[in-house]
């Protein structure tokens, strides 16, 4: 499993061990060829760690059964890290992974209680004491003893109180003991691990990718994770954005939050992915759960906007009313509105196959010159892509946030651009919801809902162009000036022609493998010979 380094008298992770625990299967067989680099950074990160962080962890692999399975021990391994258990939720409902391993990761969305009952018991009492110094009075308030759950950061301790309208329930959100030292741990080795990336990846060819300013984001956002008032203060602003939303529920803050302490009203409900339901409602419920989660902020002028940045399979749940109630806003994607106009031409570019102003929107996302031979290349592909192959019935793909996302996904896999961190966390809330999407069984996909949304905002928008100045876009949701508007229906007025000549661009350039079969049959068949007397 480790090997015990003998100067140092500490055990070392090794690559070749992370291997046989079959840590590559968390990668999508695409990125194969990064399952080397991965390897070395996790051994690397967790050698770094202090040793008696090391030491647990190695003793806790050689406590599990010796039959244990492989998911088991990936997911015990990954419960010992806060960062580590962070990237298990976000990967837990990806269809990529081995059944096995995703029931297993599963359990790193909402995990049993582990802190220790003496631990708890102080905590309770330092809860009872913090509310009744409160100016707002809890009668016959009672703290259960075993909390309701732990997640990567915080452990929940239900709790009920009285007044004169009855008895009411909440929850106690606090850090779990000794959890911001262990996030401070790993995080301040992460700028010693983007430089053996760096390194690493050039000695293995790998493109060179912005190793220090990726993790330099993730230590950022799991920083703010544990700044409670931070979250409180997304509550209020989620309420704000949901009030006129009845299919969401919004936990309700409560009066004895505190800078270490969230006192929040509790669900109770089931998680949404987990709910037997039937298909009509499971449909139901992912619309609802995509329009609300991603297009309804997406398509709104606020600047930014505000995106749940952790919606993992635990912080969905299905109410007893039948609602979708969205938990833990410590977590947050405040999406600029110039990003969303940027996506936004760079989608109505896809649909008309203007290549020009597809490469000036994601100029506009990533850092790269919208002539830059590297993005001409990429972005061509990509339009070819939307065309189907010569000779098949297959309908024309959709120029949609998938789409692009994904050409934004490759460009930054081949290193030829930074995204927007904005975009990035965006990116991972899209990835989120489409894995729990995809564990509920429904069939929508996320682009459809969104293009609806855009489209009934242009039209309930539409009044206000009147008033609005042609290249201004600011006050609009749709996120298109009046000018691009009507650039963009001019271009889809003709981009049948693009189509068309996109299509048998296609054809032509598969003519040789096309007519290869028929060639035989085309060559000239000799005349026959006639004797000469």
């Amino acid at each position: 499993m480790t090997t015990p380094d003998s100067a140092a008298d500490t055990f070392t992770f090794d690559p070749a061990w992370l291997s046989a625990l079959g840590v590559g299967a968390l990668l999508p067989r695409s990125l194969s060829q990064w399952e080397p680099l991965v390897l070395e950074g996790l051994a690397q990160f967790l050698n770094t760690l202090p040793p008696a962080r090391i030491e647990a962890i190695a003793q806790t692999q050689a406590s599990l059964a010796l039959d244990a399975p492989l998911p088991e021990r990936i997911t015990t391994l990954l419960l010992q890290c806060p960062t580590l258990h962070k990237l298990g939720q976000v990967l837990a409902r990806q269809q990529h992974l081995p059944q096995a391993l995703r029931e297993q990761l599963r359990q790193l969305e909402s995990t049993p209680a582990r802190t220790d009952s003496g631990t708890v018991a102080v905590l309770r009492q330092q809860l009872q004491e913090h509310v009744s110094a409160s100016a707002t009075t809890a009668t016959q308030l009672v703290i259960a003893e075993e909390p309701l759950a732990e997640g990567s950061v915080a452990l929940v301790l239900p709790f009920h109180w009285q007044d004169e309208r009855g008895t009411h329930e909440g929850v106690f959100k606090v850090l779990r003991p000794g959890v911001a030292q262990q996030l401070d741990e790993e995080l301040s080795v992460l700028p010693q691990i983007a430089a053996f990336l760096e390194q690493r990846g050039q000695a293995l060819q790998l493109p060179a990718l912005d190793y220090a300013g990726t993790l330099d984001g993730v230590a950022r956002l799991l920083r703010e994770e544990i700044q409670l008032e931070r979250e409180q203060a997304h509550l209020q602003a989620a309420h704000a954005l949901y009030a006129g939303t009845p299919a969401i529920h919004i936990p309700a803050l409560l009066p004895w939050s505190a800078p270490w302490v969230t006192a929040m009203e509790r669900i109770h409900g089931q998680p949404l992915a987990e709910a037997a339901l039937p298909h009509h409602e499971r449909q139901r419920l992912a619309s609802i759960a995509i329009d609300a989660l991603l297009a309804q902020p997406f398509w709104s002028p606020d600047d930014p906007a505000l995106f749940h940045g952790d919606l993992h399979g635990g912080n969905l749940m299905l109410t007893h009313d039948g609602r979708l109630a969205v938990l833990d806003w410590a977590l947050i994607a405040p999406m600029p509105k110039p990003a969303r106009e940027a996506v936004v031409a760079a989608m109505i570019g896809g649909i008309t196959l203007d290549a020009h102003q597809l490469r000036k929107a994601v100029s506009r996302l990533g850092n790269i010159s919208p002539d830059d031979p590297r993005l001409v290349a990429s972005v061509e592909q990509a339009l070819d892509a939307l065309i189907p192959p010569p000779g098949s019935m297959a309908v024309p793909r959709l120029a949609g946030f998938d789409w692009l996302l994904g050409l934004l996904d490759q460009l930054a896999l081949d290193g030829h651009i930074h995204v927007d961190p904005a975009l990035s966390l965006f990116r991972k809330t899209w990835l989120s919801l489409a894995g729990v999407l995809a564990d509920l069984g429904g069939e929508v996909s996320p682009d459809l809902p969104l293009i609806q949304r855009g489209l009934s905002q242009l039209l309930a928008e539409w009044p206000c162009r009147s008033l609005a100045q042609p290249l201004d876009a600011s006050a609009l949701g749709t996120h298109v000036s009046n000018a691009e508007l009507a650039n963009a229906l001019m271009a889809a007025s003709m981009s049948g022609w693009q189509w068309a000549w996109r299509a048998s661009a296609r054809f032509w350039s598969g003519a040789p493998s096309l007519w290869s079969g028929w060639a035989p049959l085309l060559q000239p068949t000799p005349s026959p010979t006639i004797p000469l007397r």
